[in-house]
């Protein structure tokens, strides 16, 4: 599941859901959808701290707290292999390779369930080498690449290697954002001309090469699909090692659908199609190809920055929000 409220959390448990993520967006998110709750949070940190950044770390972390609490017997009667919530922290912030280390080690604080969430760009992939080394369980998120995916594992087995530890890992692909990235940031402002059941195939094409690549190489983690627009985002990566984090709405819309359970995963993609979105599209080329994008160029590559926009936006509220309330 994906920043969910107590509720929803219960009835995803109920329904088989067996981790959990939230971001930087989730202070904001509680502040709308459970905002009493989330303000109490709030002035039970505010003494802590006169710095506003570090207060609002703390009430992400106490707003996944009750969360982590739902999925801990998942984690302890699978010996931790199910049942984390991920935190993932200040977004203005990730740039900075030892603040995201730092901050994964308070998060890791918490709970034994928490798990880190870390985007892939040059200094998180420097934080994933530091965390993997000591063993923290690590989401390599803000992945919508082919080679994002490859330099992530490639850090992943050079750390676990150096250091003998294997700690959970799960490699994200960002399916549905990077349709949306696609449609609404290059297709429709720009009047490019490409039919949208092509488009739409997009995410999933990336994301299926990326689960293929991944197995054919041997690399160790689990696929972690992430971003979920609608439901073709979950069902056509159906029939893998592979995890998929919605929202609850999405989660409601799969469960009146009640779709046959078929293998998505194993569809191929038309070379046309792929051909097509390569040369109108070279953002998509850039995702599809093994040497698309250079690490260099990961956080500035146009789908991350919307994403990361999403994050800012967010943590801009729940600043706003704590701004408020200490001034009375």
């Amino acid at each position: 599941m994906n920043n969910p409220t107590v509720a929803e959390t219960d009835l995803a448990l109920k329904h088989g859901a067996v981790c959990c993520t939230t971001n930087p967006t989730y202070g904001s998110n509680m502040l709308r959808r459970d905002r009493e709750f989330a303000l109490g949070v709030i002035d039970d940190c505010l003494g802590e701290s006169k710095n506003d950044s570090v207060v609002a770390e703390l009430v992400q972390q106490r707003l996944a707290a009750r969360i982590l609490d739902r999925f801990r017997p998942v984690y302890e009667e699978t010996e931790g292999a199910l049942g984390y919530v991920s935190i993932q922290g200040d977004p203005f912030a990730d740039i900075d390779a030892h603040h995201i280390v730092e901050e994964a080690r308070r998060s890791r604080a918490v709970a034994p369930n928490v798990i880190a969430k870390i985007p892939v760009t040059a200094a998180g992939l420097k934080a994933i080498g530091t965390l993997v080394g000591e063993g923290v369980p690590v989401i390599a998120t803000e992945v919508f690449g082919i080679p994002q995916m490859i330099e992530t594992c490639e850090v992943y087995r050079r750390a676990s290697k150096k250091s003998g530890k294997k700690p959970t890992f799960f490699v994200t692909h960002i399916t549905g954002i990077f349709d949306m990235y696609l449609k609404r940031e290059l297709v429709e402002p720009l009047r490019i001309k490409i039919a949208p059941e092509t488009l739409d195939k997009a995410g999933l094409a990336v994301a299926r090469k990326q689960y293929r690549i991944f197995k054919e190489r041997g690399y160790e983690g689990i696929m972690l699909a992430g971003g979920a627009r609608g439901t073709h985002h979950f069902t056509g990566l159906v029939g893998g090692e592979v995890h998929i984090t919605i929202n609850w709405s999405t989660a409601e819309e799969i469960l009146a659908l009640d779709p046959p359970v078929d293998d998505g995963l194993s569809v191929d993609t038309p070379d046309a199609d792929i051909e097509e979105l390569c040369e109108k599209l070279p953002d998509f080329r850039k995702a599809w190809d093994e040497d698309g994008l250079s690490v260099g160029e990961f956080a500035s590559y146009g789908p991350v920055q919307r994403f990361r926009r999403q994050f800012i936006n967010g943590w801009d509220q729940l600043l706003e929000a704590i701004r408020g309330r200490r001034q009375g």
